[in-house]
């Protein structure tokens, strides 16, 4: 998640690309740069850090022109340095390309590139790009960039400049926000409208597989196929804040409509094209590694420490590996039974939370392998992780963390899968199937979230209470556990989440008339016991919500209410249970005034023990 901004036009470019883009700086901030078009040839600017470093090179050279463009990124593929920074070049400098998304397919496409005798300079899947524009260049931007594109796979929001077309702007898109701000002989380009509300309120938004060719007096868009399409122009009348959240109240709402794209970036990359097999670039851990692993150790702390949880059922049950759980902030108290045959895995979405980085000290200096699932580039547990996966979800604003968590879930699945294959432990089929359902779950997420209204009538219902319980069994339990989490951090209602079977010892005492209880009952094997529980608390006058998947219409017979979830195998289950209960917490927490984005006592990353 990156930002893109852009302009074709007569005033001086390069103040009015770092002004815009510092109204991105949300969506990526550790690097940036820019290229501008003198009339005679490009000049780029690019450094490491936020927009702030950029600015001050800036004014230290000389980057005269009215037409430009700019990029803040957010890494996904490379550190956060000055050679990974966008913009990026051909071989030749003479075109200049930014990117916003995933390309899938650029390890293929920099080894062809190789053949042909082009050699990239940074790590990035944008380079890749940017030199295979510059060999396929025509003299025409259109017919380029048509060509370019044809051959990607992935996500993308492409900007292109080059030197031979001093008046124009080439555009694409393909799953990735793009829009064009219409202004009076000038024309703007951005990834949000955000970045273009203070220049002009009439936009035309880019629909997927669409090129755009901008002057500073026409947009003439274009299917991928050439053929001229038809973009209404729109007004927005959202203002600065509300244009930077996308329009949703919250960042937090916001952050949970991108959870569907969220899991199709994290998951699509990585896997095969056959569908037999995950594809983990730069991974250590292979399968003699892993043969002298007994064990896994999973470390971390508040909602990735669910997500551990959520890991060591998957890993048992699809690879046959013993799994421990411990939080981070003991795992170093407790002298943990870690050696050179563990396999520790840490969990944190900054990368800097500080017990998760002491525990992955702790388990290097005895001797074990770790791997680090982190969202954030060039983060500290990043760089001293032996091996390391992106979640890729891009930056996460509100403190209550979700497409986060939904991103680990994600990488967990696929580790699940790719250490099963290691081990043998599922046959090519069964692999293939996994992969095939785990590429639904995102369609399935748009359908809850489509549903938002039916929580939000129950947020309504019970936000004033006192308390609210969560009960489940097995992944159901885990997921419970962030439910719980999610409700008390925002509406700071008290809620707690229990293991359903254990209720009747000791817990039930809790349940009262008008308590009201989610009962999580995805689990085939687990049905029948979740319908005991439900009437034991139901006995004591308890008001229950049964979530549970289409294929169990037994549940509305014994809960009060029912939300059904698209039918999915149990393993896979918990990606999509979660979502309701992200959306219960943050309906409840409006219902009761509290700040959304920014609860009491909480900071987003914890980097103090």
């Amino acid at each position: 998640m990156c930002g893109i901004v852009g302009y074709v036009g007569k005033r001086p470019a390069a103040e009015l690309l770092l002004e815009s883009l510092r109204k991105l700086e949300y969506r990526g901030y550790d690097s940036a740069g820019l290229a501008i078009h003198t009339g005679t040839g490009l000049t780029i600017a690019k450094e490491a850090g936020r927009i702030a470093v950029l600015s001050q090179l800036i004014d230290t050279q000389k980057h005269e022109g009215s037409v430009g463009i700019a990029h803040t990124r957010w890494a996904t593929h490379g550190a956060p340095t000055r050679m990974n920074a966008h913009p990026h070049t051909d071989s030749s400098n003479t075109l200049a390309l930014v990117h916003n998304g995933i390309i899938e397919n650029y390890l293929t496409l920099k080894t062809w590139l190789l053949g042909q005798g082009i050699s990239c300079v940074s790590d990035t899947d944008t380079e890749v790009v940017s030199q295979l524009a510059g060999l396929l260049w025509d003299g025409d931007m259109l017919s380029t960039m048509r060509k370019v594109i044809s051959k990607l796979q992935g996500s993308f929001a492409l900007a292109m400049l080059h030197e031979d077309k001093p008046d124009e702007i080439i555009v694409a898109r393909k799953d990735s926000p793009l829009v064009i701000g219409v202004g009076l002989e000038e024309m703007f380009i951005a990834s949000d409208i955000t970045a273009l509300l203070s220049q002009t309120r009439t936009f035309k938004l880019l629909e997927d597989n669409q090129i755009a060719r901008v002057t500073s007096n026409s947009v003439e868009i274009f299917s991928s196929d050439g053929i001229p399409a038809t973009v209404d122009p729109m007004v927005i009348d959202w203002n600065a804040e509300a244009a930077e959240k996308g329009g949703f109240d919250h960042f937090m709402l916001k952050e949970m409509m991108e959870q569907p794209k969220v899991v199709r970036d994290t998951i699509r990359p990585r896997i095969a094209g056959d569908k037999g097999s995950i594809v983990l670039d730069g991974l250590i851990l292979d399968k003699t590694i892993l043969q002298g692993m007994n064990k896994i150790f999973i470390t971390a702390c508040g909602t990735a420490y669910h997500a551990g949880m959520v890991a060591k059922y998957l890993f048992e049950h699809l690879a046959g590996i013993p799994v421990e759980v411990e939080f981070a902030s003991e795992f170093r108290y407790r002298n943990p039974l870690v050696d050179s045959h563990t396999l520790v895995i840490v969990i944190s979405q900054s990368g800097e939370t500080a017990d998760t980085l002491a525990a992955l000290r702790e388990a290097k200096r005895l001797g074990a392998h770790v791997l680090g699932i982190v969202n954030t580039v060039g983060s500290s547990i990043a760089r001293e992780a032996d091996d390391v996966i992106y979640t890729w979800a891009g930056p996460e604003i509100a403190v209550a963390s979700t497409k986060a968590y939904i991103a680990q879930l994600s990488v967990i699945h696929l580790l699940a899968v790719h250490l099963a294959t290691l081990r043998g432990t599922m046959e090519k089929q069964e692999i293939r199937q996994y992969l095939g359902e785990l590429e639904k779950i995102p369609a399935k997420i748009d359908t809850i979230l489509e549903q938002r209204h039916v929580v939000q009538q129950l947020a309504i219902r019970f936000a004033h209470g006192s308390d609210i319980f969560f009960i489940g069994r097995g992944f159901d339990y885990n997921i419970a556990l962030e439910g719980s989490l999610k409700l008390k951090e925002i509406s700071y209602i008290h809620s707690e989440a229990y293991a359903a079977g254990e209720l009747k010892h000791g817990t039930i005492a809790l349940i009262e008339e008008g308590t009201f209880v989610a009962a999580l009952c995805t689990q085939s094997a687990m049905i029948d016991k979740m319908i005991s529980n439900i009437k034991e608390v139901k006995a004591r006058g308890a008001q229950v919500l049964g979530i549970t998947c289409e294929r169990f219409p037994q549940i509305s017979q014994v809960a009060d209410m029912t939300l059904y979830l698209p039918d999915t195998p149990d393993a896979l289950v918990p990606i999509l249970a979660v979502v309701p209960l992200q959306l219960f917490a943050y309906y409840c927490a409006i219902e009761r005034g509290c700040d959304v984005d920014k609860p009491r006592n909480l900071a987003k990353s914890v980097t103090v023990e």
